[in-house]
């Protein structure tokens, strides 16, 4: 930002509401460069949140667009991204016309302006035979909420119930993303699986829509599905209250920890070497303990 050769700078910030820890001081720097630096340009996005709104008031030179006063251009965004993908869907399990146009009309129908609800279904339509495509368009219903409640009703009701609900509760509860590994060695049920990557995928897969794994990360597929389960699900996710599942994490952590910690992790021998010389091993043995080492 300081470098004098970039005339124009472009800063994007998506989901300014996402942002956990450090929004103040986020929201007042983009305030502060916006006001004594010409050249930055800054935009950002972001829930109605009176702390986001109060704080960007402050900048001297901006433009506030509300996506709601703007229904009309988001709409035809979202149908143009419909379009898009039910194309893709169509040339990956080769739908005739038919199929093709009756998905198409039932997302125009639906979508209400969410691109989220869209890919969601558009992710659900994949694992659907041809045959069952018409019949099956109907059990998406249209909203956000309904559909996560649609994908609760299909998890409560499968044989992996009580794994997925621990799987949901840990992400739901866990202060920041972990891996693949750290979700086997915090949930119970999944201690024998934690070198099975193949494994924790599929594991991960059962739990509908509501999560997605990135670079071997675990998250949620959007801000309103962890919403949707410390709200309307909360009963269903935590049956014995949100302390039972932190207590859970607790001494899970305290259990992995004990058995992984030892004296000289990377075998430096040297108690003197500096931190700046330590070149870490591959793969790293603090790698799997590193969350419960830091909360």
């Amino acid at each position: 930002m300081h470098d004098p050769n970039f005339q124009s700078t472009y800063l994007v910030v998506d989901a300014l509401d996402e942002c956990i820890d450090g929004l103040s001081a986020l929201l007042d720097f983009v305030v502060q460069t916006s006001s004594t630096s010409p050249r930055i340009k800054w935009l950002v996005s972001g829930r109605n949140w009176p702390q986001i709104e109060e704080r960007l008031e402050l900048a001297e030179s901006k433009a506030r667009l509300s996506l709601e006063l703007n229904a009309e251009s988001v709409s035809a965004a979202v149908n143009i991204f419909i379009e898009h993908k039910v194309h893709q869907l169509a040339q990956e399990k080769k739908y005739d016309d038919k199929i093709q146009d009756a998905v198409l009309q039932h997302l125009f129908s639906n979508a209400n302006g969410t691109f989220l609800w869209v890919a969601l279904v558009c992710q659900n339509l994949k694992s659907i035979p041809r045959a069952r495509i018409r019949v099956r368009l109907t059990s998406f219903p249209p909203g956000l909420d309904s559909f996560y409640e649609r994908m609760m009703a299909q998890i409560c009701k499968s044989d992996d119930f009580e794994l997925c609900q621990q799987i949901l509760a840990t992400i739901a509860t866990v202060y920041a993303p972990i891996t693949l590994t750290k979700v086997a060695s915090l949930v119970e049920l999944l201690e024998d699986t934690s070198d099975d990557m193949d494994s924790l995928h599929e594991v991960i897969s059962l739990c509908g829509s509501f999560l997605t794994v990135r670079k071997d990360r675990v998250y949620f597929v959007h801000q309103s599905a962890k919403d949707y389960l410390l709200t309307s699900a909360c009963n269903t996710i935590f049956p014995s209250g949100r302390e039972t599942a932190h207590y859970a994490i607790f001494s899970r952590s305290l259990k992995t920890m004990s058995q992984r910690l030892q004296q000289d992790m990377y075998k430096l021998r040297l108690p003197g070497t500096s931190i700046n010389s330590v070149k870490v091993p591959n793969p790293d043995p603090l790698a799997p303990i590193r969350y419960p080492c830091v909360y």
